[in-house]
């Protein structure tokens, strides 16, 4: 249905533009199925460089191995001879909350943030230890732009709950919990430790 393709392409033109806000060119890679007609193959790839993308590729690397890639590696190639004009998406002196906030807004779509007290806590207790001008890796849900995973596409004006705040010092980053996110560190259902038997 191509109705439904266009509409579900917000997304992936939303994807596009957050990638271009760190200045580097984007290469959409479509993993083509046997369903997909010729027409909604076209409609994804043209929707994909109005956006913006250098490119956008057709893939069949499921069904045909490597040789499937090639038309993408030759893409992916392009675009890395291209002048990069890689940029940061904030300043890293920026304070923490501003850091987070601007991340929330410019990336996600979100209004503001609202921070709970412990993450406002944590927040100063970093800064105090100057740990303040580290990057920040959030932590939320990767089935939405937003904290809730069914919000689909591409929803706008929310507040953003940061409900924690920790910091992995020794990797050099502070990562925000988004939502009821938990650790990216146990994003697996299970710990692996409990599939070790002696």
């Amino acid at each position: 249905n191509i109705q439904l393709v266009a509409d579900g392409c917000c997304n992936l033109q939303k994807q596009i533009q957050i990638a271009q806000l760190f200045g580097v060119p984007v290469v959409v890679a479509l993993n083509v199925f046997k369903t997909d007609t010729r027409a909604e193959i076209d409609l994804v790839c043209e929707l994909a460089k109005r956006a913006g993308a250098f490119d956008a590729v057709p893939c069949y690397h499921w069904s045909v191995g490597g040789k499937g890639s090639v038309d993408l590696a030759r893409a992916v190639r392009e675009a890395a001879s291209k002048r990069s004009r890689f940029q940061f998406l904030y300043d890293v002196q920026l304070p923490i909350v501003d850091k987070i906030r601007t991340i929330a807004q410019a990336v996600y779509g979100a209004k503001d943030i609202e921070l709970s007290p412990e993450a406002q806590a944590k927040i100063d207790r970093y800064t105090q230890q100057g740990f303040g001008n580290l990057p920040i890796c959030m932590a939320k849900t990767h089935l939405s732009l937003s904290h809730q995973p069914d919000k689909k596409g591409v929803p706008r004006d929310f507040i953003l709950p940061i409900s924690d705040v920790r910091a992995s010092i020794g990797a050099g980053f502070i990562y925000p919990l988004v939502g009821t996110r938990s650790s990216p560190l146990a994003l697996v259902g299970e710990s692996q430790p409990k599939q070790v038997h002696p």
